[in-house]
């Protein structure tokens, strides 16, 4: 697929390292990181079928339970090309 956006909503107590935008390489492909206030995103001018792993570091700030959210992937020219995952829940203690 060309022109794919995912975007990783972050629990609350989870605050990025990195928190400038820029190319970066993940698992062997190049993108755009862009980190925001409640979420991570990441931008593909071409993604190939297969399985990856992108990983961003991140600070704890505070314990107790917070919701993970939901990823979605979605084909920027092909809006309906659309696919999330399920929400989760993170469990931090001291």
């Amino acid at each position: 697929m060309d022109y794919v956006a995912l975007k990783d909503l972050r629990p609350g107590c989870l605050e990025p390292v990195r928190q400038h935008s820029g190319m970066t390489s993940a698992d062997g492909l190049i993108c755009y990181h862009s980190p925001k206030d409640a979420s991570e995103n990441f931008f593909f001018d071409h993604l190939p079928a297969g399985s990856y792993v992108l990983e961003y570091a991140a600070y704890v700030s505070r314990s107790g339970r917070y919701n993970g959210g939901i990823t979605t992937l979605q084909c920027m020219y092909a809006p309906e090309f659309i696919s999330h995952t399920e929400g989760n829940f993170i469990l931090v203690r001291e």
